[in-house]
């Protein structure tokens, strides 16, 4: 049944049903949190009726709503997260009133208002835990402490969806209430009952609402500026960006060294690569990430030196992200001072590990082998120390054919 509707989508009253395997093996429908939900779903069914929530066990699960507003963090956000797809999941649980999305300790995070507690209720338990996309933006939700939002503006980062005539305020585009609705209308199909979408099927949906909303959108080419330009190469931006996406074509650029054009498989990708990088410190220097104006990097002419500065990684065996639902995908956290290695010779020590990162330039403080001892998680002094020695050792030839991997991780030792 997958093979066959991987090749030809099938659509339910026009709407377009993605299917894939789940991580479950069986359907368990006794457990106590169905139990929960059911009893969350009567209750609403009868305060929707006119009626009281009349069993116990209605009553017991409704009581903990202490506000109609909802705290949403995003994790392992490889694809943006827009007002509109926020509202679109949880306006199938009631009424969404206001949202207001802002980033926090490097997360992308959201404040969204119900008209009613219980509905918050209902969507929290419903929800939390779930993924967006497939396998990336996966939901945690909480209860605000907040009990009314006050939004000032409706734009790109905030909207009050019962104040229409409200400003756009300073630099960001108004939002026109007829192409809202027409992304609200559309979009759903895409999203559907919250179904994970392929990273496909997921990059088609924001281009599709890209579409709708009459832009051409941002490029997958990101402007990097305040490089070192003493050492910095196509190779170390490679490897650190190629933590976010899939690294096309890197180009220092000739007549300003301390900057460079950096090719991203999509728009997706370069936009979760400047949310992670921009700020960050790569050879002592803070690097400037934006969007480019330029929508590919450009090849140097046949015959033309341009010196290395350009290079083209299309055809690179290290891209990460190349299989569709790769678990990397599950693996994507902002630069921080721990590390987590993987493919491990079984025959390395800790002593070798910690030798080999301190060689890179910085102070190995802590380290820490998973059971099977292929894995582990070691930290440096600084995140500056964390992406010097990530550039340096990702896919260092261990021997025996093993080639380390390096990545970010959120967890420390």
């Amino acid at each position: 049944m997958v093979n066959y509707y991987t090749a030809v989508t099938p659509q339910v009253r026009n709407v377009p049903v993605f299917i894939q395997y789940s991580n479950h093996k069986e359907l368990k429908t006794d457990s106590a949190l169905n139990q929960r939900a059911q009893a969350v779903l009567q209750a609403v069914s009868a305060v929707q009726e006119g009626g009281s929530p009349s069993s116990a066990a209605g009553e017991s699960v409704l009581t903990p709503a202490p506000s109609p507003v909802l705290r949403i963090i995003i994790d392992n956000m490889f694809y943006p997260v827009t007002l509109d797809v926020l509202q679109q999941i949880f306006s199938k649980f009631g009424t969404v009133m206001k949202i207001i999305t802002f980033t926090k300790n490097n997360q992308f995070q959201a404040l969204l208002q119900f008209s009613d507690p219980v509905n918050a209720q209902q969507a929290k338990l419903s929800l939390d835990g779930q993924n967006i996309y497939n396998s990336c933006c996966t939901l945690r939700i909480d209860f605000s402490k907040l009990v009314n939002l006050n939004v000032k503006y409706n734009n790109d980062k905030s909207r009050d969806y019962t104040r229409p005539e409200l400003p756009a305020g300073d630099g960001q585009p108004p939002v026109d209430p007829s192409v809202a609705a027409t992304l609200s209308k559309d979009s759903t199909s895409l999203l559907g009952a919250i179904s994970p979408l392929s990273a496909a099927a997921a990059a088609a949906a924001a281009a599709g609402r890209v579409a709708l909303s009459g832009h051409t959108g941002p490029g997958g080419v990101l402007l990097v500026s305040n490089l070192n330009e003493e050492m910095v190469t196509p190779q170390s931006l490679f490897t650190l960006f190629g933590v976010y996406g899939d690294v096309q074509r890197v180009k220092i650029l000739y007549n300003k060294k301390d900057s460079a054009l950096i090719q991203m498989s999509d728009g997706n990708q370069a936009q979760l690569a400047m949310s992670h990088l921009n700020g960050q410190k790569m050879y002592g220097k803070i690097i400037r990430v934006t969007l480019s104006k330029h929508q590919t990097v450009q090849l140097p002419r046949e015959g033309l030196d341009d010196q290395g500065l350009t290079k083209d990684f299309t055809s690179s065996p290290l891209h990460r992200f190349k299989k569709p639902g790769s678990k990397n995908f599950q693996n994507i956290f902002p630069p921080s001072a721990t590390l987590h290695l993987s493919n491990i010779p079984e025959n390395v020590t800790e002593e070798d590990l910690r030798l080999l990162f301190s060689n890179s330039g910085g102070t190995v403080k802590a380290f820490k082998f998973f059971q099977d001892r292929k894995m582990a998680l070691l930290q440096m002094s600084t995140a500056e120390e964390a992406i010097q020695a990530l550039i340096d050792l990702h896919n260092y030839d261990m021997g025996r054919g093993h080639r380390l991997r390096v990545s970010f991780s959120k967890s420390t030792i």
